[in-house]
């Protein structure tokens, strides 16, 4: 079976260029007061999509056990570096269209800044509704292809393609824009129900961010967020969603074994090895290292 391709972050410094010398700190803060106005106050288990090293990690503290993963295990290094080793955080490298977990398993979930690396959107949303628990939280973040800047470029005859349709738009290589409305109409037809729409980073301008600081930024984006709710032109978009059906009541599992299941066969009774995990039912091995459960490809 063929499957999308993946953006690999692979021995990249990404979160020190990008953000802690790219001059992204209002974007950050900004995004931080989304996710605040958006995550549960508390909760059982918290599956982190692309986490990267971690950068937003610390801000689902509410949670008792938070999973994060990434497909870069370089990047789930730094974040362990970060965020140190604990029972809480369970570091796993997967591809995010084929998760490696059991079936309702997570009573929320978050992805941000990761969907506009997805070929396939609804391949990739339709993982993580198999893995939320019913009435399960999913917070979204995708970058909008109807945002102001494109559609002055495309009035003015600057950009061929049109920020009106709702096809996505691959601007760059698996970098790729998505029209609100077909968001939506993607995770409605998985099953969720959109509670919340908040629109970020409306002073994205070099200008802007070299005149005004970026704690006073930010908090002007915040006073603007909510009118997410009535349209979206910012270039990021959060929408918080939630899994149709009554919230469940099913404990967490203790051990961590029992949170996988093999994602070339769908197995769930792994073995754990010294080394890896053992798959019963195809024989697949699945890396364990340096407190890093690999599943992106089984080893021989």
């Amino acid at each position: 079976m063929t499957h999308p391709p993946v953006c690999n972050y692979e021995g990249s410094d990404y979160q020190q260029s990008f953000w802690e010398q790219g001059g992204r700190e209002y974007e950050d803060r900004a995004e931080a007061i989304a996710l605040k106005r958006m995550l549960p106050k508390a909760g059982s288990l918290m599956l982190e999509l692309g986490a990267g090293a971690g950068r937003n990690t610390p801000r689902y503290a509410g949670f008792e056990r938070i999973v994060v993963l990434d497909y870069s295990t370089t990047q789930l290094a730094q974040a362990q570096e970060r965020l140190g080793r604990s029972e809480k955080y369970i570091y796993v490298a997967a591809d995010v269209y084929r998760l490696p977990f059991r079936d309702r398993l997570f009573d929320s979930a978050t992805m941000i800044r990761v969907l506009h690396h997805m070929a396939d959107a609804p391949k990739a949303l339709a993982q993580v509704r198999n893995i939320l628990q019913p009435g399960g939280v999913f917070i979204l973040e995708f970058a909008n292809k109807l945002n102001i800047k494109a559609i002055l470029r495309y009035l003015l005859g600057r950009q061929a393609w049109s920020p009106f349709t709702l096809e996505p738009v691959e601007f760059v290589e698996l970098n790729f824009d998505f029209h609100p409305k077909a968001v939506r109409q993607w995770l409605g037809s998985l099953g969720f129900s959109v509670e919340k729409t908040l629109t970020v980073s409306h002073f994205r301008l070099g200008l802007l961010k070299r005149l005004i600081p970026a704690k006073i930024l930010a908090a002007l984006d915040g006073l603007f967020q909510p009118t997410g709710a009535l349209w979206q032109f910012t270039p990021s978009v959060f929408v918080k969603a939630k899994v149709d059906g009554d919230q469940s009541t099913g404990e967490i599992p203790v051990n961590v074994l029992q949170f996988f299941k093999c994602p070339d066969c769908g197995e769930k009774n792994l073995v754990e090895k010294e080394s890896h995990l053992f798959c019963p039912n195809c024989q697949a091995k699945w890396q364990a290292r340096d407190g890093i459960y690999d599943f992106r490809e089984s080893i021989k």
